[in-house]
């Protein structure tokens, strides 16, 4: 098609989009791509890993979108480390693999473009308040540090309603205190957190928060009974996977979870069965994994209680799929089809099996 059919869109997504080098700091590596027509727009990636911690503060060009710090050994960060041209505009900033153990209340408080923040593999051991208020992010990753106690609070952001990816995972937490009812700040626009792999022994209260994907896995979580998912009816994908210790599932545990489609289990060989009511409310389930745990057979009313369930994984290898069986044809006034799972073991080569239900 000639240049000048293609609507102005397509010319600027057809455009090249050029990379190159540019001059920059000593040990640091600076990668130009322009874009648009006639490269009119470009952004720089400055990467400063791995010089060790006299690397800051360092200049960095005007148009950088993205700074990587990670692997310096860096013990501490301020607002001074963060300051100067090129700062205020950064979108993107990894501070991963340090020293860091603690951060200035101020640090990121120039950084009023920052949307990408890579704190993890540090040794952090306490975030302060409002650390975040400046920025508009979208994306904090603090896996892999010593936090033993937060707030929700603390990811209060500048976002203006934009969803937020936390990630705690593979920390110390014990608790994580809910985000106050009266507080100054409005509750953090969390949709996606990540809590696997910690010291939770019960469902944190996590109500007020738009969450739509939720991970507790590796928790030492004691139960999960009605009210622990309070104020969670958004809540889209929960996993529960490999918890420690001898969880328990009570009956009605997850009906707040009005809108859950996905719900994993697997890798809990001591979970056992506390009747099929455990899985009450939950009305728009469609995947269910109970790999790898004792789980089975499944109860003959599981499907009474998840009307919408397409799929569950059971035991070893084993899969099922909703079946729904017409009978006699034409169907009979006031009857209703039959509806059973078909299960297959997925490790044999030739798909087949019995019907559990």
């Amino acid at each position: 098609m000639p240049w000048p059919l293609l609507p102005p869109l397509l010319l600027l997504l057809a455009a090249s989009r050029a990379q190159a080098t540019r001059p920059c700091f000593p040990g640091c590596q600076c990668e130009v791509e322009t874009f648009g027509l006639f490269d009119s727009f470009s952004l720089t990636r400055v990467d400063c890993s791995g010089l060790g911690p006299h690397i800051v503060p360092v200049p960095i060009p005007l148009d950088t979108a993205h700074l990587d710090l990670s692997s310096n050994r860096l013990e501490t960060v301020n607002e001074s480390v963060l300051a100067g041209p090129g700062y205020t505009t950064l979108a993107g900033l990894d501070l991963s693999h340090n020293l860091l153990t603690s951060l200035s209340p101020t640090a990121f408080s120039r950084l009023r473009y920052l949307e990408s923040l890579d704190l993890s593999h540090n040794g952090l051991a306490a975030l302060p308040a409002q650390s975040f208020t400046s920025s508009p992010l979208s994306d904090v990753n603090l896996s892999h540090n010593r936090l033993r106690e937060l707030s929700v609070s603390a990811f209060a952001t500048h976002s203006q309603g934009r969803a937020l990816h936390v990630d705690l995972s593979h920390n110390l937490l014990q608790r994580l205190a809910p985000h106050p009812a009266r507080a100054s700040l409005p509750a953090p626009t969390i949709q996606s957190l990540n809590l696997a792999w910690n010291r939770l022994r019960a469902v944190p209260d996590l109500r007020d928060l738009p969450l739509r994907y939720l991970s507790l896995d590796g928790n030492p979580l004691a139960a999960i009974g009605p009210g622990a998912f309070a104020g969670l009816a958004g809540l889209t994908h929960l996993s529960l996977g490999g918890l420690q210790g001898l969880p328990q599932l009570a009956p009605h545990g997850f009906r707040e979870l009005r809108g859950l489609q996905v719900l994993d289990l697997s890798g809990n060989p001591k979970l056992t069965w506390a009747g099929a009511e455990v899985f009450s409310g939950l009305d728009s389930l469609q995947e269910l994994d109970l790999s790898g745990t004792a789980l089975v057979p499944l109860p003959e009313k599981l499907l009474l209680h998840l009307p919408a369930l397409q799929s569950v994984s059971v035991g070893q290898g084993v899969w099922c799929r909703r079946l729904v069986r017409e009978g006699t044809y034409p169907r009979q006034p006031g009857s209703t089809p039959k509806v059973a799972l078909h299960c297959i073991d997925t490790g044999e080569p030739a798909p087949g099996g019995p019907d559990i239900l």
